[in-house]
């Protein structure tokens, strides 16, 4: 009877797997995910089991110390494989990975994705729903932003792509609406409305992560992008790419490719770069890895909170997106030694080639960076209310900063890694129209507010006369500080004048 049913459960088991792909392959996913622990799981009750069975001539209190014993000594040792498989993971991962001493390449400039996130909001109209992510599409230089349609029995509303610039507020926007009737569907749906049902059922045995879906809109047709991702190995169990999933926005229909060149924004996933990232710790021996002695990680000094690894920029050579990642020694170092790049876009099913970059010199900080940039231009008007966001590499030994208050771009900051030299940071209007550089400061009357003043002062960027409508955003904003201090002195006496 035992063996019936058995029989008639493994038959059930099988039959839920056919007519269920959704939950069989999330079940599949976990079972193989957590092999490791399920066999040290099964090493410790061997032991334990084994020992008490020849133990079994012994008195009582031997008989259960020893079975004790042995049960301790097999949990250790499975602890061991299973920590053992975890390293051999980030040494399948780490044969893809190619550390070399060659500069980075150039990037392009972009706005930041904080920025990108907060237009997105008020530029939104009047649509209904609920923001499910944003995207940077370097094809573009757009940042998408995919908005669910209100509800449970629901898809998607709209997809909404808008251009960005270096300076004030986005302009150039695009809207693209969901057919409610053929394309009701999204990843977090529920029943007949998911989509990663629809997905498994064409496609099995794949997964996705939901921070990677995003959608982009092909004249008035939204397309959603699903990066997907496949399980290899049986021991040693490993994510690959699995081409994409595309979800016809307008007829509801789904089309899977690997040939991934006129997709717009990133298709190889970003979880799967983050593994090969993490995969550097492992470029040594077992203890090396087990203690953290090798390898890089992404600096935790807050800097970049939100967005602080896999930034999606575009080659100055093509606008070929890439993944891109500054990372500092393993342990409390938080200076950028090395920076690793990703393509974002990657045909096939293998695993994309990841290049990392020694720095030499190697650079500060972005923590150190964001406070030279204050300390350089602390005579910014305004600057308790202006923040600096994403310091990015832009090649060589370069980078980038952004400052601004929420939703508007003021300025920008770019510098050397080891802010070292004459130019260790510069300041330029959002326009690209240089300031001055922090290390010119308070030199030729260029002391603080100088060059923010008078025209004719050294460093340029006075506030000129005549209508105000012609002014930029910051020559307004020190129209409006020194008209302030001037009625402050006024009322003060403190002038200073005849």
């Amino acid at each position: 009877m035992l063996g019936i049913g058995a029989v008639v459960a493994l038959g059930l088991g099988g039959l839920w797997l056919v007519l269920a792909p959704y939950y069989g392959t999330i079940l599949v996913w976990e079972l193989r995910g957590g092999l490791p622990l399920f066999a040290a799981l099964a090493v410790a009750t061997a032991a334990y089991l084994a020992a008490r069975t020849l133990a079994s001539s012994l008195e009582g209190g031997y008989r259960t110390g020893v079975a004790l014993l042995a049960g301790v000594l097999g949990l250790a040792g499975g602890g061991w494989w299973m920590l053992h498989t975890f390293y051999e993971q980030d040494r399948t991962y780490l044969a893809d990975v190619e550390v070399v001493d060659a500069a980075v390449p150039g990037l392009e400039s972009r706005a930041p994705y904080q920025v990108g996130v907060a237009q997105a909001r008020p530029n939104l109209g009047d649509t209904t729903g609920e923001i499910a992510g944003t995207t940077y599409l370097p094809g573009e230089d757009r940042f998408a932003t995919l908005v669910d349609r209100r509800g449970w029995l629901a898809g998607y509303e709209v997809a909404f792509t808008q251009q960005i610039p270096l300076q004030g507020r986005g302009a150039t926007d695009q809207k693209c609406q969901f057919d409610r009737e053929r394309a009701a569907r999204r990843v977090s749906g529920w029943f007949g409305h998911n989509l990663g049902r629809q997905i498994s059922s064409e496609r099995r045995w794949v997964r996705f992560d939901g921070d990677d879906v995003y959608a982009y809109c092909d004249g008035d047709r939204p397309v959603v992008v699903v990066p997907l991702k496949r399980q290899v190995g049986v021991w040693v169990v490993v994510e690959k790419p699995a081409g994409v999933a595309l979800y016809d926005g307008a007829t509801g229909a789904l089309t899977f490719t690997t040939d991934t060149v006129g997709i717009p924004g990133p298709s190889y996933p970003s979880s799967i770069a983050g593994w090969q990232r993490e995969s550097t710790g492992a470029m040594g021996s077992f203890a090396d890895w087990f203690f953290g002695r090798v390898g890089w990680q992404v600096p935790d000094d807050g800097t970049n909170a939100g967005n602080d690894a896999e930034f999606t920029l575009a080659t100055a050579d093509g606008r070929r997106p890439v993944y891109v990642t500054p990372m500092a020694g393993r342990g409390s170092a938080t200076a950028i030694s090395v920076v690793s790049v990703v393509p974002a876009r990657h045909a096939g099913l293998g695993l994309a080639p990841v290049t990392v970059h020694r720095l030499d010199p190697v650079w500060v900080s972005p923590g150190a960076i964001v406070d030279r940039i204050r300390a350089d231009y602390q005579d910014i008007p305004n600057w308790v209310n202006i923040n600096v966001y994403e310091v990015v590499p832009t090649g060589g030994n370069g980078w980038a900063a952004t400052l601004g208050t929420g939703q508007n771009i003021l300025y920008r900051a770019s510098g050397v890694g080891d802010l070292a030299g004459d130019k260790a940071t510069c300041l330029q209007r959002a326009d690209g129209s240089e300031i001055r550089c922090g290390s010119v400061a308070d030199r030729d009357g260029r002391g603080p507010g100088g060059a923010y003043g008078d025209a004719g002062a050294p460093g340029g960027g006075g506030v000129p006369s005549g209508d105000l409508g012609g002014l930029t955003d910051a020559e307004l904003a020190e129209l409006h500080r020194r008209v302030a201090d001037e009625v402050a002195c006024r009322l003060a006496g403190t002038c200073g004048r005849d």
